[in-house]
This record gives C-alpha cells, sequence and structure tokens, in this order.
C-alpha cells in the first residue's frame, strides 16, 4: 500500500504551473503566465489563482521584493515526478512497475540513445540488488 503523500495531488493544469516555475527555478506570476501564454491562451488572474492556491497547498512559497512576490517550489521536480508515477502505478497498473514499463515501450517509440540510457538503469539496478 501506499503511503500517504504529505502534499495533495496536482491537477494538469496545476503541475504545468509547477513545471514552468521548476524550470524556472523562482519566478513572478507575470513571468509565469507570458510563458504559458505562449504555448496556449490563458488568463493572468487563472495563473494568480492557481499559484496562490498551490501556495496554500504547500507546493510553493514566496518571498516578497517591494510589491513582487517571487515564488518558488518547496519539492524539487523528481520528488513531485516520483510521486505521480507512484500513484499511476499504484492506481492504474495495481503496482506493477512492469505494466507500467511495457505500455510504455509498446506505445512510445525510443531512440538508439534512450534504449541505451535504459539498459544502463537496468543493468545498475540489476547489480546493486545482488
Amino acid at each position: 500500500m501506499a503511503t500517504k503523500d504529505p502534499l495533495p495531488h496536482l491537477s494538469d493544469s496545476q503541475l504545468e504551473i509547477m513545471n514552468v516555475i521548476w524550470g524556472r527555478g523562482e519566478t513572478t506570476v507575470g513571468e509565469v503566465w507570458a510563458e504559458m501564454s505562449q504555448r496556449r491562451p490563458i488568463a493572468r488572474n487563472t495563473v494568480q489563482t492557481t499559484i496562490v492556491r498551490l501556495e496554500d497547498k504547500g507546493w510553493l512559497k514566496h518571498r516578497a521584493e517591494g510589491n513582487t512576490f517571487y515564488y518558488r517550489a518547496t519539492q524539487p521536480a523528481n520528488s513531485a515526478r516520483r510521486r505521480i508515477i507512484r500513484r499511476l502505478v499504484d492506481t492504474v497498473f495495481h503496482g506493477s512497475t512492469e505494466g507500467l514499463l511495457l505500455t510504455v515501450l509498446e506505445e512510445q517509440p525510443l531512440s538508439k540513445d534512450e534504449a541505451d540510457r535504459i539498459r544502463a538503469l537496468i543493468d545498475r539496478t540489476t547489480r546493486r540488488q545482488r
């Protein structure tokens, strides 16, 4: 059984904003909005509301410099990704990491470099388990 996450799950739109913030390290609402609005139409108020909610939920914290708030993540991206993958494996694949990997490998083409990195990771994991 999975352990209880200290932070609530992220919706798709929250994850999209978190990815911008993780990529920037520390940023303002305006900078997040500017980056996101290059990809799709989105209201600045929507970004601001979502950022405030992410802070309320513990995903973000801010520092004030004059009237400007600079936001940064409380968790690194890798930590959040692991949490998302663990939840996916637990809920969709009934705890089977193999099921997840087989599905991904059957659906997504891999480059030779990606396949080599995956093989190396499997080899390292196998050596550690011996």
